[in-house]
């Protein structure tokens, strides 16, 4: 493991569309959702630590989450979690990370991942993210990795290549396109799922900043003095007061010109819903996947079931649907209507509050 090489991890979201299992209190990232054993956080930490060092880890989270992170990576210091005070989409959270490690480590080659993705085949995908490494170091490019689509799926961002090689230069972006579009994308073989992991050097994600948000590069520039002192909570404070929400898709990878795509299959899922909870889950003869025990199914078929320990379901006569028991909050609904999902939480925070939220 080289001295140089660092791993960013993003895990300051809330994970909305598990509700009601993921709360604002105890998001996504922190849950053990698969059922492994292990969360999501840790299953990312421990997916890098074989390429990287664990005191070369940051996690940006929210503030309120510090405390889990290091409950769930003992491994790490305090000060390798990053506190935003508010979440301003990636770009922020990024700039924040990159600025970090420019002043610690100008020289600073970085994997930036999100906390919540699955990954089949781990070796694979070391194996490429080392090639992404050397590539970005190499050519200063900011690289991206590329999932290839195994269905027309509108939930994601498409990246389209300009050759057939294995690391490509991209031709362009385009973020959830509708049904017809997607089912040309996957009929074309040059447009990849967007995974949302990154590679570049510190340098090179700088100087990005620098041409393309220039803003976000006035703000973080003048906030490396406090970083890593007692000024540096108050002094994010006011940067991320004044900082522009935008994602480093739509800030910088669409705008520059040295963006590059390794494309690989490695049994990649970002996991974003209960739908794909259940395409990875174990089922039954009847295409229904449930806790081990406790759950008595009867003319039910193709249904997601989570509960709690311990907790006993009786269901009958239900087709394709979600039904997630809490402690406090028990949710049914059909599996194509999970978008809802977040409708279901506006109406619940408007009539009795953030209690179940």
């Amino acid at each position: 493991m080289e001295q140089n090489k660092y791993c960013v991890i993003m895990a300051g979201g809330i994970g909305s569309r598990f509700w009601p299992k993921s709360r604002q209190a105890m998001p996504k990232q922190f849950l053990d959702i698969l059922g492994t054993g292990k969360s999501f956080i840790r299953h990312t930490f421990e997916r890098f630590e074989k390429l990287i060092p664990a005191e070369h880890f940051l996690v940006v989270t929210n503030r309120r989450y510090k405390a889990l992170v290091l409950e769930h990576l003992p491994e790490l210091k305090p000060e390798q979690v990053l506190c935003e005070p508010i979440g301003r989409n990636t770009a922020p959270c990024i700039a924040y990370a990159a600025y970090t490690l420019l002043k610690k480590d100008p020289n600073a080659e970085m994997v930036v991942t999100p906390s919540d993705h699955f990954i089949l085949n781990e070796e694979d995908f070391r194996a490429i993210i080392s090639e992404g490494l050397s590539f970005a170091d190499k050519e200063q490019a900011l690289v991206t990795i590329g999932i290839k689509p195994t269905r027309p799926d509108t939930g994601y961002g498409y990246i389209q290549v300009s050759d057939n090689q294995p690391l490509s230069k991209v031709k362009c972006f385009t973020e959830k396109p509708n049904l017809e579009l997607a089912q040309t994308f996957l009929q074309c073989g040059e447009f990849f799922w967007n995974s949302g992991i990154f590679i570049w050097t510190v340098k090179a994600i700088v100087e990005a900043f620098e041409r393309y948000l220039p803003e976000h590069h006035a703000l973080f520039t003048g906030l490396m003095p406090a970083l890593g002192t007692e000024e540096e909570s108050e002094a994010v404070e006011r940067v991320f007061a004044e900082c522009r929400a935008i994602s480093i898709d739509y800030g910088v990878m669409e705008r520059a010109e040295n963006v590059y795509v390794r494309c690989g299959e490695f049994g990649w899922s970002d996991v974003g819903t209960w739908g794909s909870v259940y395409q990875h889950s174990r089922k039954d003869r009847y295409a229904n996947a449930t806790p081990q025990e406790g759950c008595f199914l009867y003319d039910t078929r193709s249904s997601f079931v989570s509960l709690p320990k311990d907790k006993i379901a009786v269901i009958s006569g239900l087709k394709e649907y979600i039904v997630v028991d809490t402690e406090d909050v028990l949710m049914i609904c059909p599996r194509s209507e999970e978008q809802n999902i977040k409708k279901f939480i506006d109406e619940v925070k408007f009539r009795k509050g953030d209690q179940h939220i």
